[in-house]
């Protein structure tokens, strides 16, 4: 069975960084995905991770949906179990950050994808990935 995978945009790179954009794609195909408007007390901008994943301020004051707002629809669009992320290592602080500033517990774990895939799968990991966004001609990085 397929497993369930999270990503994030963010920021930046550093701790300073914040979630502005989240991504689900669940075994069954279904997928959820949201632009966050950053509260006003998370500053930090990064113009080389805006330029990496396009994301603009103005692109997320425009279509950026309130942070609560996202954690509430994706608590409700995992539903429970555990989620897997391919970068887990700075996945993880933004997916803390974002359910903490909510105020909401996540209904769901967040686990590396490391803990499911062999060494050799782990090797190909990169190379599916970008066999399958070629083939769905998803040209963005985005989540």
């Amino acid at each position: 069975m397929r497993p369930a995978i999270l990503d994030f945009e963010a920021s930046g790179f550093g701790h300073d960084s914040y979630p502005i954009e989240v991504g689900v794609a669940l075994p069954d195909g279904r997928k959820f995905c949201s632009l966050i408007v950053p509260p006003l007390h998370w500053t930090h901008w990064d113009p080389a991770a805006e330029r990496v994943h396009c994301i603009s301020r103005s692109m997320l004051a425009r279509h950026g949906r309130p942070l609560v707002q996202v954690v509430e629809e994706l608590n409700a669009f995992v539903g429970g179990g555990t989620v897997y992320s391919d970068g887990w290592v700075v996945d993880d602080p933004w997916w803390r950050k974002l359910h903490r500033e909510a105020g909401i517990e996540p209904c769901y774990r967040l686990s590396a994808l490391e803990m499911i895939l062999d060494q050799a799968q782990m090797e190909h990991w990169q190379t599916a990935k970008n066999a399958v966004l070629a083939e769905l001609g998803a040209g963005r990085h985005r989540a």
